[in-house]
């Protein structure tokens, strides 16, 4: 690929990587913005979402790094989590790279609107950490579980995991949001890794485009996990709702456009 070629690929692409950083370290969802980056630059799918996983990955990785730095993480079930969703971002990895996407569309257009009807009525949701309720081992289980679905996810689709991850952790598992997002962070990092290492091994990564690409990531990260561990519970709940309409827009878009 040509230099000229190249600089106009990173001009599309880097900017939008870094807002999308941004948005992810806060309550994530950045690949709602940075997976339709790479297609409008003319890379075909497999390969876009290849690259999606390098320009993301890293930039996931300084995110969680900040979280554990602060303590805002529960150790336990944020390392089973991981464990699930290394596995699970691995098969979907491989199933993406020989399945149609469209079965998932219809899917996520019915739970999406649910998603945010339920944040809007429960306002006190993620506020108080009720994880105490649980045992260790059912913590444990659920974390395991939830990476294993939404990391299976991730490796097949992409857009919006971290956001149905911080989710499940709040829900399921009864963690305030900053300790969701903590835990979250853990979770994607081991579910990007996985799907990157599939996507590379398959020759789905460009890197000229990739290692860019993440750069900006991880600048638009830095940024978005100071806003959010800063700004707590209240950042985070309002940029779920943008979250949500950015995926709402995407799954229309792919479905009818």
């Amino acid at each position: 690929m040509e230099l000229g070629e190249l600089t106009h690929i990173w001009l599309i692409i880097c900017p939008l990587v870094f807002l999308g950083g941004i948005i992810d370290a806060v309550a994530g969802g950045g690949g709602l913005i940075t997976l339709p980056a790479y297609l409008l630059a003319g890379l075909p799918a497999h390969l876009a979402s290849g690259t999606n996983k390098c320009g993301n990955a890293f930039g996931t990785f300084l995110s969680t790094g900040r979280f554990l730095k602060r303590g805002d993480v529960h150790y336990p079930s944020a390392v089973a989590g991981a464990v699930g969703a290394l596995a699970g971002a691995w098969a979907g990895a491989r199933l993406n790279l020989i399945v149609p996407e469209q079965v998932l569309y219809y899917i996520m257009l019915a739970v999406v609107p649910v998603m945010a009807v339920f944040l809007l009525l429960k306002r006190d949701f993620g506020q108080e950490d009720r994880s105490g309720q649980l045992s260790r081992g059912q913590l444990m289980a659920m974390a395991a579980g939830i990476g294993l679905i939404i990391g299976g996810y991730d490796g097949f689709f992409g857009p919006g995991a971290g956001t149905f991850l911080m989710l499940a952790f709040t829900g399921l598992c009864r963690f305030d949001l900053l300790t969701a997002s903590g835990n979250t962070k853990v979770a994607n990092s081991a579910s990007n890794l996985a799907s990157l290492v599939t996507f590379a091994l398959a020759g789905e990564v460009l890197w000229s485009v990739g290692i860019p690409a993440a750069l900006c990531g991880v600048a638009g990260n830095y940024l978005g996990s100071g806003l959010a561990l800063k700004g707590g519970a209240k950042v985070i709940r309002s940029m779920f709702f943008v979250v949500l309409a950015l995926l709402l827009a995407r799954l229309i878009y792919g479905l009818f456009v």
